[in-house]
């Protein structure tokens, strides 16, 4: 059975984090944004503070908790203006495909790093020609005795600049059948023929994107993580989690979002009253609301399908839980920046920025169209179009 109302457990997790992230706060990445710098000392002390690596396990200096817990500490960060979106790439796909498939080498080498903040991890899937179809990844790994070679490009990878490695999706040729299957290898940020190009985005965030480029890189054997048999399971395993810490961030984003517009709406008074008086300006604010609430729950339920390890369904939720968050977010920040108006888009508010920002949780990991796509072939039954 699902756990609507949270444990006592997360409610004090909720408070610290949103604690924590009251004493950054907005102007703070903004500043950080605007220097072109990284928020290292936010990063640093959440991970003292043991929020960085709640997900991961005990034994390698982690929280034991799952994505439940690291999803609160997103989605608190997020509602002070201040998350970090390498949460998303690092402990959760990253350290969550680790844990679960790594050797016991690949697991002392990056969990406690991962957990303490001082290693971090990029994840690399999305290609220019392949789009929403992973299918059409063309970035391919073959044996040359017990190396392996990796060539192909990757883009829309973020932080790849800032971490130690990148975790790679390829192709290797089943000996069986001949077709290609998924992999996941680790690809050390200096290895000969691993190349990175920053693409230039309209989008400001403390996290650059880059173009990759993979020219014969050659690996050992050990950077492969999991088995070479079990592709598309270890691929979900960090695929799910992302989705679910998606949702986080767009939850706390329309968070932020909404709670500078009710502020604003309180105070600012044009004729007699308030204008949070009148229902033109409360009932769009209310249903933000509402629609972030029940985001929130289907994004709890995923956490705790997946957390229990029913895969199959944590799918279907975290898909579900990204769609509806996703939506909920950038019509939380539109209605934030209307409510507002001219003062909307003025830097002191800091909505502006987020008109951008609220799009990616529509567009990324996945888009919304591809999200209903699942939906109605999985779900629903209904023939592919595709």
């Amino acid at each position: 059975m699902t756990r609507v109302i949270e444990t006592e457990e997360h409610q004090a997790l909720r408070s610290a984090v949103a604690a924590l992230g009251r004493r950054y706060g907005r102007e703070y990445l903004t500043r950080i944004v605007a220097d072109g710098g990284y928020p290292d000392e936010l990063w640093s002390e959440t991970a003292k503070l043991g929020y960085l690596g709640a997900n991961l396990p005990e034994a390698y200096g982690g929280g034991g908790g799952g994505i439940a817990e690291l999803s609160i500490v997103l989605e608190e960060l997020g509602a002070a203006g201040c998350p970090l979106l390498m949460l998303v790439v690092s402990p959760a796909i990253c350290g969550t495909v680790i844990a679960r498939f790594g050797t016991e080498a690949q697991k002392q080498q990056w969990l406690p790093g991962f957990a303490d903040g001082s290693r971090t991890m990029a994840f690399g899937i999305t290609e220019p020609d392949a789009g929403s179809n992973s299918h059409r990844i063309t970035t391919t790994a073959r044996r040359d005795g017990t190396d392996w070679i990796l060539s192909g490009r990757k883009v829309f990878i973020s932080g790849v600049d800032i971490a130690d490695a990148t975790l790679v999706v390829g192709r290797t040729e089943d000996a069986r059948t001949g077709r290609l299957k998924p992999c996941l290898f680790i690809v050390p940020r200096d290895a000969d023929g691993f190349g990175r190009r920053p693409i230039d985005m309209e989008l400001h965030g403390a996290e650059k994107q880059f173009e990759l480029t993979l020219d014969d890189v050659r690996l050992p054997a050990d950077a492969l993580v999991g088995d070479e048999d079990a592709g598309l399971l270890q691929l979900f395993a960090g695929l799910n989690p992302e989705r679910v810490m998606t949702a986080a961030f767009a939850i706390g984003m329309g968070r932020f979002a909404l709670s500078r517009a009710v502020e604003y709406a309180r105070d600012r008074s044009v004729w007699k009253q308030p204008i949070g008086a009148h229902q033109a300006i409360a009932h769009p604010l209310a249903q933000a609301h509402i629609d972030l609430e029940l985001a929130r729950l289907m994004m709890q339920k995923a956490a705790h399908l997946y957390d229990s390890g029913d895969d199959v369904a944590a799918g279907e939720a975290a898909n579900m839980a990204k769609y509806a968050a996703g939506e909920a977010c950038v019509k939380a920040v539109d209605q934030a920046v209307h409510t507002l108006g001219g003062n909307g888009l003025t830097r002191e508010f800091g909505l502006a920025s987020l008109i951008t920002a609220s799009r990616v949780a529509r567009i990324a990991p996945v888009s919304r169209e591809m999200i209903l796509n699942y939906v109605s072939h999985q779900t629903l039954g209904l023939p592919k179009s595709y």
